[in-house]
Order: C-alpha cells, then sequence, then structure tokens
C-alpha cells in the first residue's frame, strides 16, 4: 500500500464548529476566576477576533441572557445586556448611523460605562445644592 491508496476526504467546518466559542468561554472563565478573587476586571474586544460563520450566535447562546439590561444614548447608542452569568457583560457601542463600532465582553461587578465619572458626580451635587439653596430661600 502506497500513499497514493490512502483516502482523504476533507470536509468544511460547518457552523457546528466551536474552536473560537471554546477558547472565549475558557478566557471568561478565567476572568471571572479574577474578578471573584481580587475583583480584577477584564474586557474581550470581539470585534478583534476572527469568527468563523455561526460561532458569534453560539458565543451569544452560550453566554445567554440574565436579568439586567441597560441602553445609553450619548454620541451614539449602547447596549448593555447581563448574560446568564453575573459579572459577564456584553456591551455593544453603536455611532451614529447605527453601525457597531466596539463590541465587547466586559468581566466586571458593573460596566465600567455605567459608573458614574467623579466630575459628574461633583456637577450633579453642585446642582442639587442649588435646588436646595433655593427651596431653602423660598421658604423663607
Amino acid at each position: 500500500m502506497s500513499l497514493q491508496d490512502i483516502v482523504v476526504k476533507v470536509e468544511a467546518a460547518g457552523t457546528s464548529s466551536i474552536g473560537n466559542v471554546t477558547a472565549i468561554l475558557t478566557e471568561i472563565a478565567c476572568l471571572l476566576e479574577k474578578l471573584a478573587s481580587n475583583g480584577e476586571t477584564g474586557l474581550i474586544d470581539l470585534k478583534s477576533l476572527p469568527f468563523s460563520p455561526g460561532e458569534y450566535e453560539q458565543l451569544r447562546l452560550a453566554l445567554g441572557r440574565g436579568e439586567v439590561s441597560a441602553r445609553l444614548d450619548a454620541i451614539g447608542a449602547s447596549e448593555i445586556i447581563e448574560t446568564h452569568f453575573p459579572g459577564v457583560w456584553w456591551v455593544t457601542h453603536y455611532n451614529v448611523e447605527g453601525d457597531i463600532v466596539a463590541d465587547l465582553i466586559e468581566v466586571a461587578t458593573v460596566p465600567n460605562i455605567l459608573c458614574s465619572q467623579p466630575e459628574d458626580v461633583r456637577a450633579g451635587l453642585e446642582r442639587l445644592h442649588a435646588i436646595l439653596s433655593q427651596s431653602a430661600a423660598s421658604d423663607d
């Protein structure tokens, strides 16, 4: 028997291929372990990864959907969705035309985009003090 006698059948990897999905889920598990053990957050940029047909949807199905979601409207819309795994968030940012500009998995207790910035907190406090001052003045 020679090498020419050996039949080799090559098949395309269909949508059942989960190579990237397994790798991403493993990375998420590592990030979640860090979050649980010492509070360290992490981020996976999905737009930088080469997905084969069907893998993106497989990842969505594997992560599922949790109880919390938020939508922000700033320079473009942002969608923040808790996955089935607490601490794992799917964050998608859109431009004003509605195109996805960032697609991220964020591992954190609360996604960074939902946290108030210190300067915004100070500005809000100043506005609240102004309202309280006006209220006190009108009570006199």
